[in-house]
């Protein structure tokens, strides 16, 4: 399948490789198809992209790379909704935003993802320890943004 991109142009993925987001995401409920696109081999920054909005992408990292002690809970329900039988079966993401002069990741709201199935869910986490701009990185100048 063919996916439009406004940053790559048309990228061809596996239709085996569509996420569903059976309930979108926070603040964009009407987007439910999304793929994940690894810029480079060696990246630690993911892109997901909707199917249905060229425009529409985000910025994902493995929160574990910044911070090995993150976890997210997630609900009985919430896993048997993914096809989850252990949450080690899923990949979780956070969405990586810039800030003044940082990268910010969004710890109350990680990103589930099955794999095998390839459903996914948008978490809302109740705990305060973790907030929606986690500082991950510092940038330099305005160069360091644009390869994020």
């Amino acid at each position: 399948m063919n996916v439009q991109t406004t940053r790559f142009g048309i990228v061809e993925v596996n239709d085996d490789r569509v996420l569903n987001f059976d309930s979108g995401m926070l603040g964009f409920s009407s987007y439910t198809s999304f793929v994940l696109l690894q810029p480079d081999e060696d990246g630690i920054f993911f892109w997901l992209q909707s199917i249905e909005a060229p425009e529409l992408a985000f910025v994902v990292t493995d929160p574990q790379i910044w911070l090995p002690e993150y976890e997210a809970t997630i609900r009985t329900e919430q896993m048997e909704s993914l096809g989850l039988e252990r949450i080690d079966d899923a990949q979780v993401f956070v969405i990586v935003n810039k800030y003044d002069n940082s990268l910010t990741a969004n710890l109350q709201g990680p990103l589930i993802l099955n794999l095998r199935n390839q459903e996914a869910m948008q978490l809302v986490l109740a705990e305060k320890r973790w907030t929606t701009r986690h500082e991950i990185a510092q940038l330099t100048d305005e160069r360091s943004a644009a390869s994020a």
